[in-house]
C-alpha cells in the first residue's frame, strides 16, 4: 500500500499516455512512502510536433528534438536497434534519421501511434513476448529509466541479450550515483490527479548494474556519464573452455 495515496481506479498505461498527451507533459511518479518524483515526459517528447507531416532530418533531431545526452547514447548504436519502451520515438527516429535501421516496441498505443507518426516503425509490444528479429540485434536500447520494466532488471537484461545478436550491446540508462534504487511498486499520477494502480518497477545505478549485469549473462563493457546523465553498455558473456 502507497502511503497517503488513494486507490487508483487507471491502468498505468491510461494514466501515462495522458502525461504524453497533455500540453505541459506533466507526469508523476509515486513511490511507495508517498513521495512524488516528477517524470521528464518533456524529454521524451523532444521538441518534435506530434503534428509533423514529414519526419526530421539527422540535423534537426541533433540539434533540436534530442535532449542532452541523448547523441552519446545514440553513438553506439552500429547498426540495427531495438528501442525498448520507446515513448513517443525519438531515439528511433533520430537513428532512422541517421539511417541506422531502428524498431520501437511499447506497451501503450499512444506512444506507438506517436513513434510511427515520427517516421519510425514501432510495434505494441511486451518486450517478454514475441519479438521481431530474435538473436539479431546489434543494439538495444533501455534509456529513460526502462531498465526498471518489470520490477526485475535481471530478467529484463536476460532477455534483452537473447534478443542482442552475438556481438550486440545492450545500452542502459542508469539512476545518478545516490539515489535511492532497488524495487518497488509505484503508481503514475497525471496532472489532472488521476493515479494508477501499483505496478513493479526498478531503480537501478552503477554499483546495482556490477551486480545484476553477471546474473543475467552479461559484462558491463562500458560506463559514461554524458550531461548529468549516466549509461552503459553490456555485451553478452563469453562462454568459458
Amino acid at each position: 500500500m502507497l502511503t497517503g495515496v488513494p486507490d487508483g481506479r487507471w491502468g498505468p498505461t491510461t494514466v501515462y499516455e495522458a502525461g504524453l498527451r497533455s500540453a505541459g507533459g506533466q507526469l508523476w511518479m509515486r513511490r511507495p512512502d508517498g513521495r512524488r518524483d516528477p517524470l521528464p515526459v518533456n524529454r521524451w517528447r523532444g521538441t518534435l510536433s506530434p503534428a509533423a507531416s514529414t519526419p526530421p532530418t539527422w540535423s534537426t533531431w541533433s540539434t533540436g528534438a534530442l535532449s542532452p545526452g541523448d547523441l552519446s547514447l545514440l553513438r553506439h548504436c552500429g547498426g540495427p536497434t531495438l528501442d525498448v519502451g520507446c515513448g513517443p520515438g525519438r531515439l528511433a527516429a533520430a537513428l532512422a534519421a541517421r539511417g541506422v535501421p531502428a524498431l520501437g516496441i511499447d506497451v501503450a498505443p499512444f506512444a506507438v501511434h506517436l513513434t510511427r507518426r515520427a517516421g519510425v516503425p514501432a510495434l505494441r509490444r511486451d518486450v517478454f513476448g514475441r519479438v521481431p528479429a530474435e538473436g539479431r540485434w546489434v543494439a538495444l536500447l533501455l534509456a529513460d529509466g526502462n531498465i526498471g520494466i518489470g520490477g526485475d532488471p535481471t530478467r529484463l537484461l536476460r532477455r534483452a541479450g537473447e534478443l542482442l545478436a552475438p556481438s550486440g550491446r545492450v545500452l542502459v540508462e542508469l539512476e545518478p550515483p545516490g539515489t535511492q534504487t532497488g524495487p518497488m511498486r509505484v503508481r503514475l499520477e497525471d496532472a489532472t490527479g488521476r493515479v494508477s494502480r501499483p505496478f513493479s518497477w526498478c531503480l537501478v545505478d552503477g554499483d546495482d548494474l556490477t551486480g545484476i549485469a553477471p546474473d543475467a549473462g552479461l559484462l558491463i563493457t562500458r560506463t559514461w556519464c554524458d550531461a548529468g546523465r549516466h549509461f552503459a553498455a553490456l555485451r553478452r558473456r563469453l562462454p568459458t573452455g
